[in-house]
């Protein structure tokens, strides 16, 4: 016969005994360096994960090694130095994911036995070398935080992959946990709704429009059932409740498509364009689908698309920084971290 012992009469397990638990914020990564070379390494791990083109048969590697990687390298240097961090030699998004790992250390530092670190999916430093320094610090419990507020199998799914990759190799694992996708949660919304009324207060005269971009994916993909453009979807919806705004207030577009397959829509740049010809004099775009500032953000929106914009006709744009390691931003992630730790502290 089992004896049930009542919760309330269990004795409680000591930090000694739990042993120290890790955090480890995961963003998507960067090349090491703002040169063809870097940018060829880093585009090469990229692009040869399933989860990001599903189909790696012999046409896509032809593609890849004889067109891709010979041409593009080159061009999206040229980028990468536009935005580059020169005083610490890096991206943009390694310096604040960064900071965003330090900060958060710091808010939760009465959790005496929680030691949060960083990593990339893709380039350095990566997730199976952050896994193994948390371990060497006594780390037996690890909550991996997917840096993306909407689920997608080309960004969540594939964190989750590399780190089973990484498991594979220990004889002795830790336990493992991962935070779900963030994409409605009030603390986001919230964070979200804070960072662009900060930012139009700095601005002379308040945008026509407001365009909330996110990155694209294929068409194809949704058609599996990725979930991705539901949750981009109700993050909008939930903003525009928060800010009291409507479908013409506040716009949902997608940007970033690559190769000739039929991307989510609208596209960013068509829906800049067009609002620029049809008269919209100012506008701002916020990126909620990027927890730090990036190329994607710094270079594609913040410069491809200004220009656009005004050679369209258009007067004045704008972009609203993502959150970084913004105070709000910031508490939204300690809260949603301490969520999940429940159990552990």
């Amino acid at each position: 016969m089992t004896t049930v012992i009542p919760l309330d009469t269990r004795r409680p397990v000591t930090e000694a005994a739990q042993g120290r638990v890790g955090v480890l914020l995961v963003n998507l990564g960067t090349p090491d360096t703002a040169d063809a070379q870097g940018v060829r390494v880093y585009l090469r791990e990229f692009l040869s994960d399933p989860r990001v083109i599903e189909n790696q048969g012999l046409l896509w590697q032809v593609i890849l090694n004889g067109v891709v990687l010979r041409i593009r390298p080159a061009r999206k240097a040229k980028d990468y130095l536009k935005i580059w961090n020169t005083e610490q030699n890096e991206s943009p998004l390694k310096t604040i994911t960064r900071a965003q790992s330090d900060k958060l250390a710091a808010s939760i530092a009465d959790y005496k036995h929680v030691v949060v670190d960083w990593g990339m999916r893709y380039g350095n430093p990566s997730i199976k070398s952050r896994l193994e320094a948390l371990m060497a610090q006594g780390c037996e419990r690890i909550l991996v935080m997917p840096m993306y507020p909407q689920y997608s199998a080309a960004t969540s799914a594939t964190v989750v992959d590399k780190v089973a990759t990484a498991l594979k190799d220990m004889r002795a694992q830790p336990t493992m946990r991962f935070t779900p996708p963030y994409y409605d949660e009030p603390s986001y919304i919230d964070a979200l709704a804070i960072s662009i009324e900060k930012h139009l207060a700095t601005l002379s005269d308040k945008p026509d429009t407001i365009i909330a971009s996110f990155h694209g994916m294929p068409q194809s993909y949704i058609a599996k059932g990725d979930p991705y453009q539901a949750q981009c979807v109700a993050t909008v919806e939930a903003l525009r409740k928060r800010m009291g705004l409507d479908e013409k207030g506040l716009m949902l577009t997608f940007q970033s498509r690559f190769g000739y397959q039929e991307w989510l829509q609208p596209y960013t740049d068509k829906t800049v364009e067009r609002l620029a010809k049809e008269g919209v004099k100012r506008i701002a775009v916020v990126t909620p689908g990027f927890s730090a500032d990036c190329i994607e953000t710094l270079e594609e929106i913040v410069q491809e698309n200004a220009e656009i914009f005004h050679k369209a006709g258009g007067e004045a744009f704008s972009a609203v920084p993502c959150l970084n390691d913004s105070d709000e931003g910031m508490d939204m992630i300690r809260q949603i971290v301490l969520r999940e730790l429940q159990g552990w502290v």
